[in-house]
């Protein structure tokens, strides 16, 4: 389940969302194709890099063609409504303005069919609404939450004259969501509040996951010693498992002599692993049970060079679940030599580190020195260099095994 977080702690617009999420590795070529297709030539989307603060961020600039038109909740319905775009993002959408123009109705005290998103302006209300749930699609987000959102403090002026903060939209949208002040002037807008409040599943502290990226989406002012952003991280829950397959055969006849050379070809072949588990077959003939583990993708070209490498008359398979650790290599200093360690971790800490064989074998050689020895002395780098069990992972990790 890949799942984000919203840290609206400064405060929410909705363009300063969607910088947040292309910030965070959404296509920008999806979003401005989703925004076409709802009002096609109104709007111009560029992002940039600025900084907030002193923190670096991305700031997205919404702009009108000139081409646009006022519109009520019942135009934007239809505009969106008759979108070939993703059931979800249409459906997200729709809940979004929805929301948006059920407050902006008990607000100004209109039917919700007559409300027109003068205040949030259509265009840009419906660029960065269409373009949130694109993006959230686009990242294959499937769990949203969002902290306190900070709404500010003081008045603004707006079309209807001047308002308190937060405004009354905003006030209305944010209805059983924890708020705070958090700044002067307007931190949060209608159409960044409908968003969260819409979109996100609860208010609550970051969630635990495994962090895969952290956007940054910047708003116009630069605020001096408070970041003006709305900050989004993204990750999965915890370890995902992930589906396999098992291939197995029961063999009695085959050279015990050809055992390894089986085994290292199925891997060379694509397996994840391969064993022989020794068993005791009909009228006692000593056996042995062959297993591969392998993706679902991999079964037929493995299930071929099974009846190929052995002389087995049948394969039998079994689907299974696999819980990978992440990993990663990292080396050490052993007897002038450079040697890799696997690490393998979750959640930010190490759980695994082992030196790899066959590199300690072909130095244990070169030494004259037994392998046991070599192997020991690369653990111990390893624990001096705090590659072990409980310690944090390294920033210096290497580029990510394969998941066996």
């Amino acid at each position: 389940m890949r799942r984000a977080w919203i840290d609206a702690s400064a405060g929410v617009a909705g363009d300063m969302l969607l910088a947040a999420l292309l910030d965070a590795g959404a296509r920008l070529e999806a979003v401005r194709a989703a925004v076409a297709a709802v009002i096609p030539d109104e709007v111009r989307l560029t992002p940039r890099q600025v900084t907030r603060a002193g923190l670096r961020a991305t700031h997205l600039q919404v702009e009108s063609t000139d081409r646009h038109h006022p519109r009520t909740w019942d135009d934007i319905r239809e505009l969106i409504s008759r979108t070939t775009l993703p059931g979800r993002v249409r459906g997200d959408a729709l809940a979004v303005f929805e929301r948006l123009a059920h407050a902006e109705a008990r607000v100004h005290g209109v039917p919700v069919a007559q409300v027109h998103f003068h205040e949030v302006g259509a265009w840009d209300s419906i660029a960065d609404v269409v373009g949130v749930c694109t993006a959230l699609h686009d990242l294959g987000v499937s769990e949203l939450s969002a902290g306190p959102v900070a709404v500010g403090s003081g008045r603004v002026r707006t079309a209807h004259g001047e308002l308190p903060v937060p405004v009354p939209a905003v006030a209305e949208l944010a209805a059983g969501w924890r708020i705070l002040a958090g700044g002067e002037g307007e931190l949060a807008t209608p159409t960044g509040m409908a968003l969260v409040t819409a979109l996100a599943r609860e208010c609550a502290e970051l969630p635990p996951m495994r962090l895969e990226a952290t956007g940054i989406g910047a708003g116009g002012r630069d605020v001096p010693g408070r970041p003006n952003v709305v900050r989004v991280l993204l990750g999965v829950e915890g370890d995902q498992p992930e589906d396999a397959i098992v291939l197995e055969a029961n063999i009695d006849d085959l050279d015990p002599r050809i055992w390894p050379t089986v085994l290292t070809s199925l891997l060379e072949a694509g397996a994840a692993d391969a064993w022989l588990v020794p068993i005791v077959m009909k009228k006692g003939r000593p056996a042995h049970t062959l297993c591969v583990l392998a993706s679902p993708g991999q079964a037929d070209p493995l299930r071929s060079a099974i009846f190929r490498l052995t002389t087995t008359l049948g394969v039998r398979e079994r689907a299974v679940r696999k819980t990978p650790l992440e990993r990663g290599w990292a080396h050490v200093d052993v007897l002038g030599a450079r040697l890799p360690v696997k690490v393998g971790h979750r959640d930010g800490v190490i759980v695994q580190a082992t030196p790899e064989f066959e590199d300690a074998a072909r130095l244990a050689v070169q030494e004259g020195l037994a392998v046991r020895a070599v192997l020991d002395a690369a653990l111990a780098a390893a624990r001096t260099a705090r590659l072990a069990p409980g310690e944090p992972v390294p920033s210096h990790l290497e580029e990510t095994c394969s998941r066996h």
